[in-house]
């Protein structure tokens, strides 16, 4: 009789291959394969349940619209500082240009919501475009300051360009219609979102796993060595801010929707820190950890409101004046932990953990 361990690495955790196809597959085991399967029926029980009167709300929509839309964002993010290694403190500029580049679509032109978001994605791709062309120049501390830049000129432009913005009151958008359906509703913004981030990750991973994931893994580990192999740094370092400005610019354009406007608030240099913590607590290089830091970094907030709130109510209702700043205190320093004691990140730490039940009861040495 087969023991519990062997059946387990036969139907969920073995990774052996027997051709190309099975080797590129992105669930190579049974295990992952079967959790995505669960993972999208419980979200279509969740999504049923609220249907027909039950379940989450549209607050909890809201929040997880919000999870979906910086997932994308940092999923832009994670290509150009994980996986390509160019630093970069100017990612919510992009989300800006394409907020408000849908915003004017729609408001001035017309231009139906989805559209719009394509626009959004291409506009902000071309002003990536525009900020990597001195990669090919300066990099690491000296790239950061370029796109530190960036975010403070693309600030200015929209505030005071109040001809076209209308400054620091920004543009109202109706509500936003995907192909004849009403997305007014939280939960069917929800869907909507669910969808395109299905398809954008999805497009991230096979980016990732292809020629053009590979030449970024070889620029980021060393240009220099890249180079000399045939590699075209100037080529994919531009490709690559095309890429992670075409993710925020969208992520930006979805933003603006879900508030029904686009303010130049919600688009500033406080942002860009946010989105990049989310990939560095998630894990620099893993699409799989930006998805751990999304969570992480967008339900903490949430979680010490919620607990304010309730001492507020239990206790003393000026207890909010005392505990409100804390709440970053307490925030920012849950990062810095991150960055100190688990320096890959969430995804990490879930790594260590499953490569020790994997050779369990084996002991497990970790360098």
């Amino acid at each position: 009789m087969r023991s519990l361990s062997e059946l387990y690495n036969d139907y969920f955790s073995s990774s052996a291959v027997f051709s190309y196809r099975e080797d590129e597959r992105i669930f190579r085991t049974r295990f992952k394969r079967a959790w995505f399967v669960i993972f999208l029926i419980l979200v279509g029980l969740m999504f049923l349940g609220s249907a027909l009167g039950g379940g989450a709300n549209e607050y909890h929509y809201f929040i997880m619209n919000l999870i979906l839309i910086n997932l994308i964002s940092a999923l832009g993010l994670n290509l150009l500082v994980g996986f390509t290694g160019l630093l970069s403190l100017g990612h919510a500029a992009f989300m800006g240009v394409g907020a408000f580049t849908s915003a004017l679509l729609i408001t001035k032109f017309g231009v139906p919501f989805g559209l719009s978001i394509v626009f959004a994605g291409l506009v902000a791709a071309l002003f990536g475009i525009i900020v990597g062309t001195p990669s090919l120049r300066i990099k690491g501390f000296y790239l950061m300051v370029a796109t530190l830049a960036f975010q403070f000129v693309i600030d200015y432009i929209i505030i005071h360009w109040d001809g076209v913005t209308r400054g620091i009151r920004g543009i109202e958008l109706p509500t936003p219609y995907f192909l004849g359906i009403s997305l007014e509703k939280n939960q069917a913004y929800f869907l909507f979102l669910f969808v395109l981030v299905l398809i954008l990750m999805w497009g991230a991973k096979n980016l990732t796993r292809s020629k053009i994931g590979r030449a970024f893994v070889a620029i980021r580990d060393n240009d220099v060595s890249a180079e000399i192999i045939g590699i075209s740094i100037f080529r994919y370092k531009l490709l690559a801010f095309a890429l992670g400005s075409f993710y925020a610019g969208v992520a930006g354009a979805l933003f603006a929707g879900l508030l029904r406007t686009a303010i130049p608030a919600d688009y500033t240099f406080l942002h860009s820190i946010i989105v990049l913590a989310m990939v560095l607590v998630g894990g620099l290089g893993r699409l799989v950890g930006t998805v751990f830091g999304v969570i992480f970094v967008t339900f903490v907030p949430v979680f010490l409101d919620q607990i304010v709130s309730y001492l507020a109510q239990v206790y003393d209702p000026n207890i909010t004046i005392l505990l409100g700043p804390m709440k970053e205190l307490v925030f920012g320093g849950l990062i810095i932990l991150f960055i100190i004691f688990e320096p890959e990140g969430i995804v990490g730490t879930w790594i260590k953990f499953r490569d020790y039940f994997r050779i369990w009861p084996l002991p497990y040495i970790s360098e």
